[in-house]
């Protein structure tokens, strides 16, 4: 058979009932563009939420202690161990593949400058944080390993600490602040992080030297967490082994206990709310899955139709010669047609909608070549299945009965 032949007679079919012909087509634009919109809006919040957390650090590991009663640790009653700056030191020191390391404690305090005054969070670290969680300052310096040995009154504030505190586009650099009354001189502004994936805002907070907030505004032992940074992507799994491995042997945990702490990778956080995005991706992409299926529905009804409207026609072409494989080519060329025009209409339909949304509602979408080419071969899949009854029902009609036909 000659397909561009079959080509031409499928568009003069399909044109003699354009209204069917759009109604047809209309249930795989639906499916086919929601489909995409929906593969769009999971990929972006997927990618969203990878690009906030590799902005949390380099190979990041963070230990925490396990929630008890009172925010404490209990293993057994009477015993309470819980992290302290030592367990960040013996880290540093006896773990070769951690190269960065340090304790963190927080609190939040009332920061005053002149007549402006904002809350938010004071974090006591080591200098070596700033490496582990990839920040840069936009204005001065980090604060030092010296002034964290002399327990200096000097901090650096999140941008927007320092816009609330100073004003906008301005350098504080030098100023002091009041940190629960405690005068702080401001050495460095960090450069803007934006909101994170829960949509807290990441400039604001305040980075203080470990010891002042430990003395100064949290007069206790205990620390909130330890962050850490492996030497290399490839070095993250070992360095856990080993941070465990040295905080089992610090607390002197006996192999059957249960561990006050828990140790957690950049990559394992990343992996848990990648998979609830993928979960919710895939159910999204589900329902309008079966938008493309009730439309391959909508296809093969009207196929059948136009068999049973065109006996005749059918039966004449078999006395002329044509065979009942030209027949089914011909029946399939006209359902696929129907298919991939209502393939390309909801590409470019779900293309538009999800770009819409995202200008519109501020959804981080990504349309993916994958998704495209998916769905266009989805949509041809969807002819040819539900095209074959009907081609292949018209294919076996009996030419002297489909001639007789009324």
């Amino acid at each position: 058979m000659n397909y561009y032949s079959g080509l031409k007679t499928a568009y003069k079919a399909l044109e003699k009932n354009k209204t069917r012909s759009f109604l047809t087509t209309l249930g795989i634009v639906i499916g086919v563009s929601s489909v995409i919109t929906m593969l769009a809006i999971g990929q972006g919040s997927s990618d969203s939420i990878k690009s906030s957390l590799r902005g949390f650090g380099t190979n990041v590991i963070i230990v925490f202690p396990t929630a008890s009663a009172r925010g404490g640790v209990r293993l057994e009653a009477g015993t309470s161990p819980r992290l302290k700056e030592s367990h960040a030191v013996e880290i540093i020191q006896n773990c070769p593949s951690v190269k960065y390391a340090s304790p963190v404690v927080f609190k939040y305090v009332q920061a005053v400058s002149g007549s402006s005054n904002w809350r938010t969070p004071v974090y006591g670290v080591y200098s070596e944080y700033s490496e582990i969680r990839d920040l840069q300052p936009e204005y001065g310096d980090f604060f030092t390993q010296e002034d964290i040995r002399k327990s200096t009154k000097v901090c650096v504030l999140g941008k927007s600490v320092a816009d609330q505190l100073f004003g906008e586009n301005t350098n504080p650099v030098g100023q002091t602040i009041r940190i629960d009354r405690i005068p702080f001189r401001v050495v460095g502004v960090l450069k803007s992080k934006g909101q994170n994936m829960m949509g807290q805002d990441q400039d604001d907070m305040i980075l203080a030297p470990f010891s002042t907030i430990q003395k100064r505004l949290i007069p206790t032992d205990y620390i909130n967490i330890i962050y850490a940074s492996a030497i290399s992507e490839k070095a993250i799994d070992m360095a856990t082994q080993e941070i465990d491995s040295v905080l089992s042997s610090s607390l002197r945990l006996a192999p059957s206990q249960e561990k006050p702490y828990t140790v957690r990778t950049q990559g394992e956080i990343i992996q848990m709310f990648t998979s609830t995005s993928r979960i919710l991706m895939i159910l999204l992409a589900s329902i309008a899955v079966i938008s493309l299926i009730v439309g391959g529905i909508g296809i093969m009804n009207i196929m059948l139709v136009s068999v049973t409207e065109r006996t005749k026609e059918i039966g004449l072409r078999m006395a002329v010669g044509a065979t009942g494989r030209d027949i089914l080519a011909q029946f399939l060329i006209e359902a696929v047609l129907l298919s991939l025009t209502g393939g390309i209409i909801g590409i470019i339909l779900g293309s538009g909608s999800a770009l819409l949304l995202s200008r519109i509602l501020s959804w981080p979408v990504t349309i993916s070549p994958w998704a495209i080419l998916l769905s266009f071969a989805f949509s041809t899949m969807i002819g040819v299945f539900f095209g074959w009854y009907p081609a292949k029902k018209a294919s076996e009609l009996i030419p002297i009965d489909a001639l007789r036909y009324e």
